[in-house]
């Protein structure tokens, strides 16, 4: 199998497992390249992501790399198999990487948490939501991309429905809930659909009020995506350039951290819709 012009972030995350388990074993790389009887080149691909690991190669290295974990390792055999395309690649060359990669981590999390203290969380918004929030970035999109975009979001959040729906921890600040966003009857349709959303045994929604005060990381957004094991989950950033995908055990104890202290300060699920429902109300 041929090299990748690029790599999605799931495919670097497995690039840089694969090469976390050679070097915690002190296994050179030109060792590992004739362990599994491939040149020095393919190993440094298949590290960075950018050309596909076989299954029976991972479990090879894992072996041989002595790894003692067998759930992580059979978790790295998945994500070397794959599978079928998801939703997701009908919009590669449409839409940017980061957001095809979010759509990604989203459907490979057994849970989510998230912390939100401008928005309402992407996967609650209602699409008259979602189009104002499209309108507001810089440079301007054009119409067909607005479209593109909602389109994309409105499928992220299949991910919260069905069967096999995902558990889904939001906190969202009381900032986030009073913003107009496409003005003041966009707004409370969306706060409406929160409390709706918040019905569903695997949503959850929590609410920080102005009176609890500051907490860490005040601003920004965060996404913890639990994998199958721990050494899987990622945490993602939003920002002005795009998302960014965060896995150092440091970086993801630090948002664990976060979110913990976040979900202690809010209101419980119950008061938090009596809060929500009162700022609708109020619209």
């Amino acid at each position: 199998m041929g090299a990748r012009t690029s790599a999605t972030a799931r495919q670097k995350r497995l690039g840089i497992e694969v090469r976390r388990m050679r070097t915690s074993a002190g296994m050179s790389a030109e060792s590992a390249a004739g362990l599994l009887g491939v040149d020095r080149g393919t190993i440094s691909h298949i590290e960075s992501g950018v050309r596909a690991v076989s299954p029976e190669r991972v479990r090879t290295l894992a072996c041989n790399c002595e790894c003692p974990d067998a759930e992580y390792v059979e978790a790295l055999v998945n994500m070397a198999a794959g599978g079928r395309r998801g939703w997701w690649e009908r919009y590669r060359g449409s839409l940017p990487q980061g957001m095809l990669d979010i759509a990604e981590l989203e459907a490979h999390a057994v849970r989510m948490r998230a912390a939100y203290s401008m928005h309402i969380p992407g996967l609650l918004q209602t699409s008259d939501h979602a189009m104002a929030v499209f309108r507001v970035v810089i440079p301007q999109l054009p119409d067909h991309e607005v479209a593109l975009r909602l389109a994309h979001r409105v499928e992220r959040q299949q991910v919260l429905e069905g069967n096999d729906a995902t558990p889904f921890v939001a906190v969202v600040h009381e900032a986030a809930l009073r913003m107009q966003f496409g003005g003041r009857h966009v707004a409370k349709a969306q706060l409406h659909h929160v409390l709706e959303k918040s019905e569903q045994e695997n949503v959850t929604v929590l609410v920080i009020p102005f009176t609890a005060g500051a907490f860490p990381g005040a601003g920004q957004t965060v996404l913890y995506a639990e994998g199958p094991v721990a050494q899987l989950d990622t945490v993602q950033i939003d920002s002005s350039h795009g998302p960014d995908f965060l896995h150092a055990d440091a970086q993801l104890s630090k948002y664990r951290a976060h979110l913990d202290w976040m979900e202690r300060i809010a209101l419980s699920s119950a008061a938090s819709r009596d809060f929500i429902r009162e700022i609708a109300n109020d619209l």
